[in-house]
């Protein structure tokens, strides 16, 4: 089952059209991301799927039925901008979240205190949340988001602010809850955390669909362009402009790329002609080059 479905969604400010026809959809303990460059629209998606903006046309469904409110009980959230009341103590802050999402005063204390300590932040329950920096306020949105375990997070750059180590705790914690059966999607301008986490992908660039589907799917989509050759013997066989476009060597192997219209059985006759390989592989491009040679090498947005 879908946990979470857009329809051929479409928001337009002034004119501006900030999505236009998207479609997506995320299985039922998925791992999804959401990626595009700079005004692409992924924060104006994410709050179409958390019903703080509606959509002018097109439908959002979660859990199998069109959006309601009551379904927001289920979902964790994280918005791209932090969304604190600066001047509340922070333990005083979760346990008020905790209980708009529905759980009783003791049972938001202790998952308050719980994921405190997991985080590191136990100590500060009692400081107001100006006095925590980007970073402790950041993991304090993301433990208001899982404290009342919800079925579905969705999460808008929730590694914003956080050092290397931070990253790490947090990413070991959604790979946790994954296991425990939550569905979680997120954006990121971080194409390592995408490959780490994700079993499937959208990416999207001035509103729309670029490309969507499972991440290895999708590499697999775009390899076949670059090849690493071993050998032993002759390399004139790389001197043949029809099949390779330049090469580099690496390690004691050389990575070739193929010219365009090329076909490596050809190369691979050529290489065994003339020397003897010990390797002969395709190479996957990373996802960073592909969100590269799809979007223009736009840099990370909303």
């Amino acid at each position: 089952m879908n946990v979470l479905e857009l329809d051929c969604v479409r928001k337009a400010y002034d004119g501006h059209v900030a999505v236009d026809g998207l479609s997506l959809a995320i299985a039922d303990g998925a791992i999804f991301g959401l990626l595009g460059p700079n005004g692409a629209g992924k924060t104006t998606a994410i709050r179409m799927m958390v019903g703080i903006i509606a959509p002018d046309a097109g439908t959002v469904r979660m859990f199998g039925e069109p959006l309601a409110r009551r379904h927001l009980r289920q979902v964790g959230y994280i918005p791209e901008e932090r969304g604190l009341y600066r001047k509340i103590r922070l333990g005083e802050h979760l346990r008020f979240l905790g209980r708009l999402n529905g759980m009783t005063r003791a049972a938001a204390d202790a998952a308050a205190l719980g994921w405190s300590r997991r985080l590191g932040l136990d100590a500060w329950l009692e400081r107001r949340v100006e006095e925590l920096s980007k970073g402790m306020q950041q993991k304090a949105q993301f433990i208001a988001a899982v404290m009342h375990r919800p079925r579905l997070l969705i999460l808008d750059e929730p590694f914003s602010g956080l050092d290397p180590v931070n990253t790490a705790a947090l990413i070991d914690v959604l790979e946790e809850l994954r296991r425990a059966g939550a569905t979680i999607l997120f954006s990121t301008h971080r194409m390592d955390q995408v490959e780490r986490l994700c079993d499937s992908i959208c990416l999207i660039d001035r509103g729309r669909a670029v490309i969507a589907g499972g991440l290895r799917e999708i590499r697999a989509r775009f390899g076949g362009h670059s090849v690493a050759i071993a050998f032993v013997g002759d390399a004139n066989f790389l001197d043949d402009a029809r099949l390779v476009a330049d090469c580099v060597r690496r390690d004691g192997h050389v990575e070739v790329r193929l010219s365009p219209g090329a076909d490596p059985q050809e190369l691979l006759r050529r290489a065994i002609g003339s020397a003897r390989v010990t390797r002969f592989e395709a190479i996957e491009p990373s996802l960073e080059e592909i969100f590269i040679a799809l979007v223009g090498g736009a840099a990370d947005g909303r």
